[in-house]
């Protein structure tokens, strides 16, 4: 059982989501309470989440022990300052993704939960859908040969509100969804040799944001590519992970659909070499898009599991992040 508090919330992140998995999985989490550090019960319309249950202050939660991980889900330019603060206190964290944007202060948390041999998590919650992991052991197995190259989009409509959002953040909309591809991208084919960061602005409704983001990421063998769009009707149903290798082609499109609760992802795999060959379709069993990552996140701090995603894993990638939307 793992003792867990959750700092913060923000409007446009998993917060809400991930408060109420933690309630929803009492076997696993005892949910001791919450903090809300940057007045987000007045900034954040999710506040209302955590009606009837217990407010902490944000040092009751990091100066008790019996507290041994903690959610982290501010706004993204505080992630990082309440990350080093759990992690200083020795809690393991799950943060939303992908951090703020500085990398002393990313460097620092990784630093601290290596020191304190402290699980630090991310939420990408793409690592855990029931078709990426397959398809990553199926790479993994030889079943590809060498990956030529990785598609992968994730574009959606945006209301104004939180495309004007993005103006705050460099490479916006690829910052704040490209993130979940460009990890896809790397737990396939590692660190690229090359970042080519193509991210425009619509100008639509006179914001001034990054929200059509492209970035070619260039490998041994060929190009990939991450692309999101924050004004793309009809966009999350074109959501999709391409992987072609030497040996077979697979296409998750879309890469979600339904209910966050209840999920589904389908699969169309090709292995023939015919000109009009068209693979065979298979559709997932439903999944709950954020219960897997968290009950996971639960089985690295218990020590049941070890943590897949390195802290030199994560610190890569969000350099990667970072030079895509060219931060750094």
């Amino acid at each position: 059982m793992i003792r867990i508090a959750q700092i913060g919330i923000s409007d446009y992140n998993h917060g809400k989501q991930i408060w109420t998995t933690l309630n929803s999985n009492p076997d696993v989490f005892e949910v001791v309470g919450f903090a809300l550090p940057e007045n987000e019960r007045l900034l954040s319309q999710r506040a209302e989440v955590f009606n009837g249950f217990r407010e902490l202050t944000l040092e009751q939660i990091l100066n008790d022990p019996t507290i041994t991980a903690v959610t982290i889900e501010t706004e993204e330019k505080h992630l990082n300052k309440y990350a080093i603060m759990a992690a200083k206190a020795g809690k393991h964290i799950h943060m939303e993704k992908p951090g703020s944007q500085n990398l002393a202060e990313f460097e620092e948390i990784i630093g601290t939960a290596r020191k304190n041999n402290t699980v630090f998590h991310t939420g990408y919650m793409y690592r855990y859908n029931p078709y990426v992991i397959e398809l990553l052991n199926r790479i993994k197995n030889g079943e590809f040969g060498e990956i030529l190259s990785v598609e992968a989009q994730m574009s959606c409509y945006h209301k104004p509100a939180l495309r004007k959002w993005l103006e705050g953040y460099k490479g916006g909309s690829l910052y704040y969804l490209g993130c979940h591809l460009i990890d896809l991208i790397m737990l396939i084919q590692g660190k690229p040799k090359n970042i080519i960061p193509l991210n425009k602005r619509t100008g639509i409704d006179d914001i001034n944001a990054d929200d059509n983001g492209f970035v070619v990421l260039e490998y041994k063998k060929g190009v990939s590519f991450a692309k999101v769009c924050s004004h793309e009707r009809g966009g999350y149903y074109r959501r999709s992970l391409v992987v072609t290798g030497e040996k077979a082609n697979a296409v998750l499109l879309p890469l979600e659909a339904g209910n966050e609760s209840e999920m589904t992802t389908t699969l169309n795999y090709c292995n023939a070499n015919s000109f009009g060959a068209k693979g065979e379709i298979s559709v997932s069993e439903p999944f709950d898009r954020y219960k897997t990552m968290m009950r996971s996140f639960a089985e690295y701090a218990s020590g049941v599991k070890d943590n897949p995603f390195t802290l030199d894993y994560e610190l890569e990638v969000y350099k990667t992040i970072l030079k895509c939307c060219e931060v750094i």
